[in-house]
């Protein structure tokens, strides 16, 4: 980096907390639970793109908390051709979140990371997640000792990329954004947001998606050494 960077800001899921693997655990889970037989990798398959639009509408604030917690299944189910109703969609939307911070794998190199940042950086999380789960995977993955501080959309009451989140997160931090960064997984919320404010961004693209024009990004946490 050729400015003195302070500060450094990371997401949360997709970017240290391995959601999709943490997930996919959790869903073998509650669905032994509640008698759910179908095959999970065909349920994972289909969930997934339909849980990534569900977070998108949320982002744009077309979809509540509880809409968004239902929908994702009620649409998966729907897609599978298979019949659940309504309780039993609402116990494993309940049982999800209850039990999904019960598995808390981070993405392979997180602590090394961690602690090769941690003395020369003030390190923080930005996340869109819930602020109680998001607590919990901090805790739980033994991550949350190296970030001064935490902002989630719930405390703001917008989410990324607002540029409301990026600017209520650097007051926290009481950081300037022209000497801090912002690294994560999601070009529209993470990288496109913090650089529409002037805060400089690197993508975690470990999903090695097209990104074009001049961004930085990685593929491995551990290639951010190199850039910081």
């Amino acid at each position: 980096m050729s400015k003195r960077i302070t500060d450094v800001f990371f997401d949360l899921d997709h970017t240290l907390w391995d959601f999709d693997k943490n997930s996919s655990l959790t869903f073998e889970m509650i669905f032994k639970m509640n008698g759910i037989t179908l095959n999970l990798k065909d349920f994972i398959s289909v969930y997934e793109p339909i849980n990534l639009k569900y977070w998108k509408l949320y982002r744009e604030e077309q979809v509540d908390k509880a809409a968004l917690r239902y929908g994702r299944l009620s649409d998966t189910f729907n897609a599978l051709n298979v019949t659940v109703n309504d309780t039993v969609i609402n116990k494993l939307a309940d049982d999800y979140i209850t039990y999904l911070t019960s598995h808390n794998h981070i993405f392979d190199g997180t602590i090394e990371l961690l602690e090769y940042l941690k003395p020369k950086y003030n390190l923080h999380i930005i996340t869109n997640g819930f602020a109680d789960a998001q607590q919990r995977k901090l805790e739980r993955s033994k991550i949350g000792h190296f970030f001064k501080t935490v902002t989630n959309s719930e405390m703001v009451g917008v989410k990324k990329p607002n540029p409301k989140m990026f600017y209520y997160a650097l007051d926290l931090a009481q950081a300037k954004k022209e000497s801090s960064i912002m690294i994560g997984d999601n070009f529209e919320a993470d990288v496109m947001g913090a650089l529409n404010i002037g805060l400089d961004a690197i993508c975690f693209n470990y999903h090695k998606a097209e990104i074009t024009g001049d961004i930085k990004q990685v593929n491995h946490l551990l290639e951010l050494k190199t850039l910081l």
